[in-house]
Formats: C-alpha cells, sequence, structure tokens
C-alpha cells in the first residue's frame, strides 16, 4: 500500500489518465509534462499518468510510458496508470509504474459491452497480471477498480452482494486492493455509507479508493459518506474531466479542486496547496483550448474564513 506521508487522507489525482481520455483532442505530451509536474508540486502525492492502451483505441494515452519516466524522476509522488489486459499491464510494469489499476465491471452486460470478456475471462485476465507480476515485479501493486458498482447503464441496478462476491474473488486471485466506482454517477450517500462499509467488514485493509462521477451532483456528498465509512483514498480530476461516454453532459469525475476544499475544510490533511493547484489548471487550458474545466473553488476562492487542517502552508 501507498504510505501516506502526514496527511489524513490520499487524493489520488486520475485527470492524466481519466480526464485526457475522455476528450477528443491530444493534448501535447511536453504541456503533460509541465502539468504533471504542477500537480506535484501542488502536493498530491499519488497521480495516474495514463491508460496502458493500444494507440489506436486511444491515442491520447500514447505517451503514458514517457510520462511514467517523467514523474518518476520525483521522490514526492507514486505513479499510477490503468492497465486493462496482461498485455497492458506489460508495458506497465516494463515504464516503472509502481501501481496499477485493471478496471473490472461488476456488471457483465458492461463488461461485454466495454471489453467483450465475461467475468470468467476477466477472472483469468487478472490471474495472468498478479502471477506476472509476482514472477518480475513484486513491488508494484495492483489494484481492482470494481466499476458499475452502484448501478449499470445497461443491467440497471447491480445488487451489492455481486459487488461482495466480485471483490472477494479478487481478492482471492491476489490484488492487493479493491476499489468501488461509481461509473456513471448513480450513486447516492446512504448507498456508498452502506457499500463501503460492507466492503470493509468483509476485506478489511485491501479495500481501497472511492470513485466517484458528478453526473448528478451527488460527488462530494458522496465522499462524506465514504468518509464515515472509513475510506481514505478518493480518486479526483482537475478540472472535473472525465466522466462515462454513456452520460453525455456530465461534469465528469469530481473536481480536485473542490474536494481538497472539502477535506481541509473538515479538518483532514491532504497535503494539497490549493492556490498552487488551481495555478496547474493553466497547463490544463493551454493543452485543451476551448475544453470546459468544472470547479466552484477555482471560480469563488476559499473565502476569507478557510484554513487549512494542518495549518498555514
Amino acid at each position: 500500500m501507498n504510505d501516506k506521508n502526514n496527511i489524513d487522507i490520499l487524493i489520488s489525482e486520475v485527470g492524466p489518465r481519466d480526464g485526457l481520455q475522455s476528450v477528443n483532442a491530444a493534448m501535447p505530451t511536453e504541456l503533460k509534462k509541465q502539468w504533471l509536474t504542477a500537480l506535484a508540486d501542488a502536493g498530491l502525492q499519488e497521480i495516474e499518468v495514463g491508460s496502458f492502451v493500444s494507440p489506436k483505441l486511444l491515442p491520447q494515452m500514447a505517451d503514458a510510458a514517457e510520462l511514467v519516466a517523467h514523474l518518476r524522476q520525483r521522490q514526492d509522488v507514486f505513479v499510477t496508470a490503468l492497465v486493462p489486459n496482461l498485455k497492458g499491464a506489460q508495458a506497465a510494469f516494463m515504464a516503472g509504474v509502481q501501481k496499477i489499476t485493471m478496471p473490472i465491471s461488476v456488471s457483465e452486460p458492461h463488461s461485454l459491452a466495454n471489453i467483450r470478456k465475461t467475468h470468467e475471462q476477466v477472472y483469468e485476465e487478472v490471474s495472468s497480471v498478479v502471477a506476472l507480476r509476482n514472477e518480475r515485479f513484486p513491488h508494484v501493486e495492483i489494484e481492482s477498480g470494481l466499476s458499475t458498482v452502484f448501478g449499470c447503464t445497461i443491467q440497471g441496478e447491480v445488487p451489492e452482494y455481486d459487488v461482495i462476491r466480485m471483490a472477494l474473488r479478487m481478492v482471492e486471485l491476489g490484488v492487493d486492493e479493491v476499489g468501488l466506482a461509481d461509473t456513471v454517477g448513480y450513486a447516492n450517500p446512504a448507498q456508498v455509507r452502506r457499500l463501503f462499509t460492507r466492503l470493509r467488514s468483509e476485506i478489511g485493509a485491501k479495500a481501497g479508493s472511492a470513485h466517484f462521477h458528478n453526473t448528478r451532483g451527488q460527488g462530494l456528498a458522496n465522499v462524506v459518506a465514504a468518509l464515515d465509512a472509513g475510506v481514505t483514498i478518493i480518486d479526483a480530476s482537475q478540472g472535473g474531466l472525465g466522466g462515462c461516454p454513456y452520460a453525455p453532459g456530465a461534469s465528469g469525475n469530481i473536481v480536485t479542486e473542490d474536494l481538497v476544499y472539502l477535506l481541509e475544510s473538515m479538518g483532514l490533511r491532504t497535503g494539497v496547496d490549493i492556490d498552487k493547484l488551481v495555478a496547474a489548471r493553466e497547463w490544463l487550458k493551454q493543452g485543451l483550448p476551448g475544453e470546459p474545466l468544472y470547479g466552484f473553488i477555482p471560480d469563488a476562492g476559499v473565502g476569507k474564513n478557510f484554513h487549512y487542517a494542518g495549518g498555514a502552508r
């Protein structure tokens, strides 16, 4: 597990992956590097730099290995990436990532539609990735990011039993963490609190991150519910970039800038400097001109009564 340094909640910045793969334009690699540096300088301790997939499918992610190499020069940030299969895992391992996340859909119809694999085929893939890691890259962490856990646009309701059963299977296969993702923005706080509480009771410390989309405006409320259930790792995306292609017009992931403000206001240390974080948006504006960015804090500011949880930065 990634050791959090003098913080209470670890924010995993997923904008360079979830955000950039959701826009049509390809941000120039050199501007991506400047953006990643700015995010790390702002105090973000975990950054998902990209996705190791075929550049024919996602040309925006073609420079993932170069970005890993760029960020691995630093000692103050944990470098992660998303991989969909064994081939992607091999490339990510060779590039030097410190953690990979494998997206696993609890909804089998969604799995078939997205990656054309049944659950049994997915289990075989995860098993192969774990075996490769154990044999050649033992220091790399593996997270199963369970998707559609709060509902699916194809299947509809996803039973909580199915989520827990899938999580237990992932642990049996040897992954280090199991995170839960609200892929299409269906979750509500009561559901989030209940499911994460149950997950932690079943797999303990292997319960990982919470990944929320703000499709229906419930994102930060769901974060608070996850905190109540003991979650200490929250995914977010600068500017709210990202989101599911099945939810057109959605504002994507929860906004990192707003999340930092929420957590620090609640007395929870994130290690992130809001002013530096907001300034990092300038690289996004340069790299993706015309792309809308979201967030209340960048527009309104933090207010005169705001105090960082750990004191002034």
